[in-house]
């Protein structure tokens, strides 16, 4: 399952003068929530979708109509009455609404990045309990990853917001099961790393616990960011990075 959390308010565009969520602002023709989606073109036909919305029949008929004329077929919509605590709440507020069984595998991803050609990887970070991939960069508004030593691509450790190495998260988390994201997201409730529940720092619980968790790098142009008003007339404009 793909899981796409788009319940946010937008605020920054809002209070930079634009009227419309970010989601549902135009790049080249499209919208922003169509070059998002667009990314996992390459599974329409094998994965399932889900949505986790704000509250209102808005979002809810515009997520359908762009579902249609993409193609995806197999999705579901949630919306949410409250804000959350974060990310990781978010997800899961949606997951429980669906009683998504444990064993299910969830792939999360920002719903203002774009990926275009994503593939699915291969061995060995198909085999492992999760994963996450990074681009090499720096500043302090990423999630990170610090790899282990040795030639296999392991996450010896994540954090949100604090540079622990150069290897910044794209927004793409995979868990290669729902119930482990649930576990690990009670074990931060219990003990928060950081200000809000966000997803990166859950693969902690997981690495602690014994978990393989890997990451996945990708050279910087592959991915593009219009998470901020600044990035998104960047990209208008033709100055994204």
């Amino acid at each position: 399952m793909i899981v796409i959390p788009m319940a946010g308010r937008s605020q920054r565009f809002f209070d930079a003068g634009y009227r419309q969520p970010k989601y549902m602002l135009d790049v080249a023709g499209r919208s922003v929530f169509a070059h998002a989606v667009d990314s996992f073109r390459d599974v329409f036909e094998q994965e399932r979708f889900l949505f986790i919305l704000p509250e209102g029949t808005a979002a809810a008929d515009f997520v359908r109509d762009q579902c249609a004329a993409l193609g995806v077929r197999d999705y579901a919509l949630v919306s949410l009455t409250q804000p959350t605590a974060g990310q990781a709440e978010t997800v899961a507020l949606g997951l429980d609404h669906l009683s998504t069984p444990a064993t299910t595998p969830l792939t999360i991803f920002n719903i203002d990045t774009f990926r275009p050609g994503f593939i699915f990887p291969g061995p060995p970070l198909e085999a492992m309990d999760g994963w996450l991939e990074v681009f090499r960069g720096e500043g302090a508004n990423w999630s990170y990853v610090r790899p282990a030593p040795g030639p296999e691509p392991l996450a010896l450790e994540t954090a949100e917001k604090r540079p622990i190495s150069d290897l910044c998260c794209t927004g793409l988390y995979h868990f290669a099961r729902a119930g482990d994201f649930r576990r690990a997201l009670e074990a931060e409730r219990a003990a928060p790393q950081a200000a809000e529940l966000y997803v990166a720092p859950l693969y902690n619980h997981l690495i602690q616990a014994g978990a393989q968790i890997g990451y996945r790098e990708i050279p910087r142009a592959q991915v593009i960011f219009c998470g901020t008003p600044a990035e998104y007339e960047g990209l208008l404009t033709g100055d994204a990075p």
